[in-house]
């Protein structure tokens, strides 16, 4: 159920964006990294939102589990979660990311945090089997009751280099746009189960 304008500036929201290097804007001017470009988009639509900036460049999943208690030391409302990219590069048994991106869940769960998951793909470098481990892992975590799930945080921007830096792997601006506007929807969603909740 959509919101009023009136309702959803309530109050601003504490929206945590856990995640890398993606979250972090590698590579970019602040101005044109995800966690700027999100909080404008939300804005533009009305909602009163204070992004608090979780993103490590090269963390990975273990990572996050590691620092997540220190990540929600602000007290977010929800909780946008882009990790596994790392994992991919380094070739990280499935079951292992599995693993901690459960903790990771677990812990937001225990804590009563709406959770957005955006999930990653493994470069095809890696190998058919792999990347099919990698991709159940976000399949069957996508399918928890209650939580949001956006399948590839990289959908139509990976393996494009008109929207990617010199590395081909991290958004340029345009790429970043094109990220924000995908994901927007569901990241409303997420701040719309803030408002609906206790």
């Amino acid at each position: 159920m959509l919101l009023s304008p009136e309702i959803a500036q309530a109050r601003t929201i504490k929206l945590l964006v856990f995640g890398d290097s993606l979250a972090a804007g590698y590579g970019l001017a602040a101005p044109d990294a995800f966690q700027a470009q999100l909080a404008l988009a939300l804005k533009a639509d009305g909602f009163d939102v204070q992004i608090l900036d979780g993103g490590v460049s090269g963390d990975t999943t273990a990572g996050g589990k590691s620092r997540l208690d220190w990540a929600l030391g602000d007290k977010p409302d929800a909780v946008l979660v882009e990790l596994g990219g790392n994992d991919a590069l380094r070739g990280t048994d499935p079951a292992e990311m599995d693993a901690n991106l459960t903790a990771i869940l677990d812990r937001l769960d225990t804590l009563h945090l709406p959770a957005l998951l955006s999930g990653m793909e493994a470069p095809p470098n890696l190998g058919a089997a792999y990347q099919q481990q990698f991709h159940a892992v976000f399949a069957r975590l996508g399918q928890r009751p209650g939580l949001l799930f956006d399948p590839f945080f990289l959908d139509g921007v990976a393996g494009d280099p008109a929207l990617n830096q010199a590395d081909h792997i991290h958004p340029n601006p345009t790429g970043v746009k094109k990220v924000v506007a995908r994901i927007k929807p569901a990241v409303e969603a997420l701040l719309r189960e803030v408002r609906s909740g206790p």
